[in-house]
């Protein structure tokens, strides 16, 4: 089931909801966990891990059927700023590093994916069309690519499941959430996985990862 959603934007970006309306439509939606990964670049990230901190101690330690990570997207950053601000962000409290890959629907810097890969992020976010050379890059580092249920960033969804699958690459599925309406059910989950070519075993696995994925961070 689709349990653990890694990727939500607030007001702290170009989300439409506080932190707190965030985690509690999730919650009511029926999911575990969310992670919540607002846009970031050097001039913010600080501001972002410092508030929303505070929100993962009130929540994680009051609520034990759902919490929170709390983490960054950077996002339109310079390819060669990505490994030390994954540090940075690191070293802030970030539970999770996700990088805003190289959509076809924006003009991200090329070199982004690659650069991402290679500092070792957690998650790639929608990297469009990656190459098979990123993707094995991706395998070996263990930088999870992202299926993405949002609008325009989807349109890549085919191909970039189907070069993870032929070269090792682990996925994760998110909504990129950013307004009430964005969330998906586990159903249109699932339909969404299977569009993109994946057989059931391989929608499992992707589940599973996004499980694993919070629950490993949640853990330290």
């Amino acid at each position: 089931m689709f349990e653990y959603d890694l990727h939500t934007h607030t007001i702290f970006s170009d989300g439409g909801l506080v932190p707190a309306e965030a985690a509690r439509r999730a919650e009511a939606f029926g999911y575990k966990g969310i992670a919540l990964t607002d846009h970031a670049d050097l001039t913010n990230f600080r501001f972002i891990l410092e508030n929303q901190l505070r929100l993962k101690t009130k929540i994680n330690s009051s609520n034990p059927n759902f919490n929170i990570l709390v983490g960054v997207e950077f996002t339109h950053v310079q390819p060669d700023e990505i490994y030390e601000l994954k540090n940075m962000a690191k070293e802030n409290g970030a539970d999770i590093i996700i990088v805003h890959g190289e959509t076809i629907v924006e003009p991200v810097k090329t070199g982004t994916n690659r650069a991402a890969i290679e500092a070792g992020v957690d998650i790639l976010a929608h990297p469009g069309l990656i190459s098979e050379e990123d993707a094995s890059m991706a395998a070996k580092n263990n930088v999870y690519l992202e299926i993405t249920t949002r609008k325009g960033h989807s349109l890549t969804n085919g191909h970039v499941a189907k070069t993870a699958l032929k070269t090792g690459a682990n996925l994760v599925i998110n909504n990129d959430f950013h307004e009430p309406g964005d969330a998906v059910t586990s159903d249109m989950a699932v339909n969404i996985l299977r569009g993109c070519g994946l057989r059931d075993e391989e929608i499992r696995k992707t589940f599973a990862n996004n499980k694993f994925i919070f629950n490993s961070k949640l853990e330290v």
